[in-house]
């Protein structure tokens, strides 16, 4: 039978992201039993303490084997921490030594979220695609530039890790994992008794884009502020480059290493939030948002957006527009 390991860290995280693979995935079991099948994995919840409190007290969880005495896992799945990534890395050394311990002899590992820390602190996504919540990758972006970090997927799977974005995304992220070591049959039963949307790809249409501004270049800061208060406008990178004292292969390399993003794919992005937000809160038509971020061509618009949000504009003032998605 295969050991599915659910880690409790060390810390107030996320219980949510405990309690949900623990359900899901016995549920799954059950399901399987149902279909006569011999139980799949043996679930446990595994941790460095005997209790560990969550929201002041107010929950608590008891992990039932202590992870010093677990020598096999098959599947280990890690929650989601709560923002002070530092502080939770420092309090579970332990468990990043385990992790690295257990994928060197085999095991499979998934991050829900913000676990991604933990599990490129251990050095397992040295060089490979990772995803977390939007809000979080300019951090982990920072602390581990080895890491190909894609926030616009919802799962990434590589090498025996497996990664996700944001918040309840997870959920998306048990059905694969439930399709992938049982069956399909039983990952649409988990999505119907659950109601989880099956086969969702991307979390890019959930993505606030903020500009990456963590970074002590002022030239860079001088060209974001540039860009985002001339949205309406129509912005030549050339144009841009040559208000600074620098060549244009050197603003664009400085760009790139201060916020990860071309120039043109920031423009891109801030224009297509200023425009997202016209789409959730006005009735403009998608031509007149389309000329408010300075765009002509109604296609390279559609296009551009397209390839930010995963959706067409339409669809998008569709689902996120309460008055226009009233009168549909």
């Amino acid at each position: 039978m295969k050991q599915l390991a659910i880690i409790v860290p060390e810390g107030e995280n996320n219980l949510s992201s405990i309690v949900g693979p623990y359900k899901i995935f016995s549920r799954a079991n059950a399901h399987w039993g149902e279909r006569g099948k011999i139980k799949l994995f043996d679930i446990h919840l595994v941790g460095t303490s005997k209790e560990v409190d969550f929201y002041d007290g107010l929950f608590c969880v008891r992990p039932r084997v202590d992870m010093a005495k677990m020598e096999r896992a098959d599947l280990i799945i890690v929650p989601s921490l709560n923002h002070n990534y530092e502080a939770a890395i420092e309090n579970n050394r332990k468990l990043i030594h385990w992790l690295r311990e257990r994928y060197n002899k085999g095991s499979e590992i998934a991050s829900i979220c913000t676990g991604a820390f933990l599990l490129a602190e251990a050095g397992l996504l040295h060089g490979k695609t990772c995803s977390t919540h939007w809000a979080a990758s300019p951090d982990l972006r920072q602390r581990f530039p080895t890491v190909d970090i894609r926030t616009e997927k919802l799962i990434t799977d590589q090498d025996g890790i497996y990664t996700n974005g944001g918040a309840y995304s997870f959920l998306n992220l048990m059905l694969y994992l439930v399709e992938k070591y049982y069956d399909r049959e039983t990952a649409i039963f988990c999505s119907k008794v659950f109601q989880i949307e099956m086969d969702r790809q991307s979390q890019s249409s959930f993505i606030i884009f903020k500009g990456q501004k963590m970074h002590g270049d002022e030239l860079v800061r001088e060209a974001q502020a540039y860009i985002e208060g001339n949205t309406h406008e129509k912005i030549s990178i050339s144009d841009l480059s040559s208000k600074f004292p620098v060549t244009r292969r050197q603003f664009d390399r400085r760009f790139i290493r201060a916020t990860g993003n071309t120039p043109l794919d920031y423009v891109q992005r801030v224009k297509m939030e200023v425009a997202k937000k016209e789409l959730e809160t006005t009735r403009k038509t998608i031509s007149e948002v389309m000329y408010g971020v300075g765009y002509a061509d109604e296609k390279a618009f559609r296009d551009v957006f397209r390839k930010v949000t995963g959706l067409t504009p339409l669809d998008y003032k569709n689902r996120y527009n309460n008055e226009m998605a009233s009168l549909n």
